[in-house]
């Protein structure tokens, strides 16, 4: 059967500030999940949340982009806005930017990431005779949060050596959307590694360019990556959260291994986001369910592993892939690499520049202070005619 992962993220309340949701917001979500469930509606779900955003992922045999799938997100994100609003919680409802979205709501504010494949875990089938995934999400970060690990998880075999084996030599397809088109999805597709400095040069610009979807070159049409590629700014045409982006990741096999993807998350690279969404800080991986509370709030990402079962379930089991002491080192570094550069301030590199400043109130700021800026008027050139006295001194000319 053609099996479909829809994950659907949204901050839509917290508790004391951006830190995390609230018990009964988490209680309501899920209770309007499982009804679904219940009714047969969707196979299996999981709900979690990482900082302040709420995630829900469904297996369903629906598709990608189904009206009801997207509405019951909308109603379960609802009815915990609801409960946040009730107990006065910061940011109730902050990404749902739309009253009421008539179908689906991908573009309405909440982190969107789906795919749909043939699902047929036996051992006879060569391209999956298992099918496990992992799902990120990140919080305090833009949407180009993934461009770095994901490439090189998908693109060096320095990070992925299971680049070098058959059935993955012939690489992968990345689909990589301009998120400064507001016309539409513009999207460019690229092969590495034949194309492997073409989206280099792209995926540097975290700001503009995003990975969307990655896809096996060697088991044409089997995507391993979905990512929710999407600026609230652009959407909402003002700051009303950093973006935090979610990506599905199917692992193993035709795919590289859990192992090879996480690697290069040991970097706690540099990205946009962390406070008010308009610095630049190091990227932490942290356990499911951790809040935002260090300093400067750190963009923070996590990490569920899942295996999905012939009928489509996958909650009887995770595993947390950042909840392990492995992880304490990087976690150490992300935040001496964070002192560091909070040590510089608001200069140079540390904020993000001008033209992608998140909160809007900084352009604000500095757009009535330009307005005052005015053409300094020079004095008309020294008459020639008149001769100079060598003797005068030069503190004496006029100009």
């Amino acid at each position: 059967m053609r099996i479909t992962l829809s994950v659907l993220k949204a901050d839509i309340g917290s508790i004391g500030g951006h830190t995390k949701p609230s018990r009964e917001m988490i209680h309501t979500v899920t209770l309007i999940i499982k009804e679904a469930k219940d009714r047969g509606l969707i196979i299996d779900s999981f709900v979690s949340y990482t900082g302040d955003d709420i995630a829900i992922i469904m297996s369903h045999v629906r598709g990608v982009g189904d009206i009801e799938i997207h509405q019951l997100a909308w109603r379960a994100f609802r009815e915990g806005t609801t409960k946040a609003q009730l107990a006065g919680l910061y940011g109730a409802g902050q990404d749902l930017l739309v009253d009421a979205p008539s179908g689906n709501i991908k573009g309405a504010g909440p982190a969107v990431a789906e795919m749909e494949f043939e699902h047929s875990p036996v051992k006879t089938n060569k391209a999956r005779p298992a099918e496990s995934f992992m799902l990120f999400a990140a919080d305090k970060c833009g949407p180009g949060a993934y461009n770095l690990p994901l490439y090189l998880a998908f693109a060096d075999p320095m990070y992925c050596a299971g680049l070098m084996l058959p059935k993955l030599t012939k690489g992968f397809r990345f689909d990589i959307i301009d998120m400064d088109n507001k016309d539409g999805d513009s999207i460019i597709s690229l092969n590495a590694p034949e194309d492997g400095y073409r989206i280099a040069a792209l995926l540097r610009d975290n700001e503009r360019f995003a990975i969307e979807g990655i896809y096996s070159r060697t088991y044409e049409g089997e995507q391993t990556v979905a990512i929710s590629a999407q600026r609230l700014h652009n959407i909402a045409g003002t700051y009303t959260g950093k973006d935090d982006p979610i990506a599905l990741v199917r692992n193993q096999g035709i795919f590289p291994a859990p192992e090879e993807i996480l690697m290069p998350f040991t970097k706690a690279h540099f990205i946009g986001g962390d406070a008010r969404g308009s610095h630049v800080m190091p990227l932490m991986p942290v356990p499911m369910n951790t809040p935002v509370t260090g300093f400067y709030c750190l963009p923070i990402v996590s990490c569920l592993g899942f295996s999905l079962d012939s009928a489509g379930y996958f909650s009887h089991e995770y595993i947390d892939f950042f909840d392990n002491v492995a992880w304490d080192w990087v976690r150490t570094k992300a935040q001496e690499k964070g002192i560091e550069m909070r040590s510089q301030g608001w200069s140079g590199a540390a904020m993000l520049p001008y033209h992608e400043l998140e909160y809007s109130g900084f352009r604000d700021t500095v757009s009535g202070l330009v307005d005052r800026f005015r053409i300094r008027k020079h004095e008309a050139p020294h008459d020639t005619d008149s001769p100079i006295n060598p003797m005068e001194s030069s503190s004496s000319l006029s100009f």
